[in-house]
């Protein structure tokens, strides 16, 4: 999704209550007191985004009772708390729900990586590292069949790299002990032969 900039500086609490003048039917993050605009997204986006929805919710509901997948959860990461709502594509949670903003204690958060707004969606990935209550960050591409993943390491830090993961390569959650091969996240693309 491309992302357009309003410069402003706003806190959390403000952007609560705000509501747009103009694009309102458009989902809205606050990145450092900037708010910012996603445009729509793709199809190949959308329905790459809707696959690993239900991937997930099959995964958690057969396995993981009390573990649920929201779409485009606002997340608070705890650096400039007060100046920042971000919005990936998915996050998971096995935290009761609550009805509110922002999702509470996220375990996997992924996002979508789209050309226009990958400086953005990557400052949103390191952003969510300070969340202690991450474990895993699965980044997937949107014009080939590729993903990254960063888990956190036993000791509470981060790699500076993360894995990638190939057209052929499967794709392993260990927090939510979910498992699947790439390819299905793109089942209805057209990034994949049929």
């Amino acid at each position: 999704m491309t992302a357009l900039r309003k410069s402003e500086n706003m806190s959390f609490v403000e952007f609560q209550s705000w509501t747009p003048d103009r694009n309102a039917d458009r989902r809205w993050q606050l990145i450092n007191g900037a708010l910012v605009c996603m445009v729509p997204a793709s199809e190949n986006h959308g329905s790459i985004q809707a696959e690993a929805s239900f991937l997930l919710t099959s995964h958690l509901r057969s396995s993981r009772a009390g573990c649920r997948v929201v779409m485009a959860p606002g997340i608070i990461p705890p650096v400039s708390a007060t100046k920042n709502l971000r919005i990936p594509d998915l996050g998971v949670t096995c935290a009761p729900a609550t009805g509110s903003q922002a999702m509470q204690d996220p375990l996997v958060l992924i996002e979508i990586l789209s050309p226009s707004n990958a400086a953005i969606t990557r400052d949103n990935v390191w952003a969510y590292t300070t969340i202690p209550t991450v474990m895993e960050i699965l980044l997937l591409g949107s014009l080939a069949v590729s993903a990254e993943l960063l888990r956190r390491d036993p000791d509470g830090s981060w790699p500076e790299e993360p894995l990638p993961i190939g057209a052929r390569d499967q794709v392993v959650l260990h927090s939510v002990e979910f498992s699947a091969p790439l390819v299905y996240f793109y089942r209805t693309t057209n990034l994949i032969s049929s």
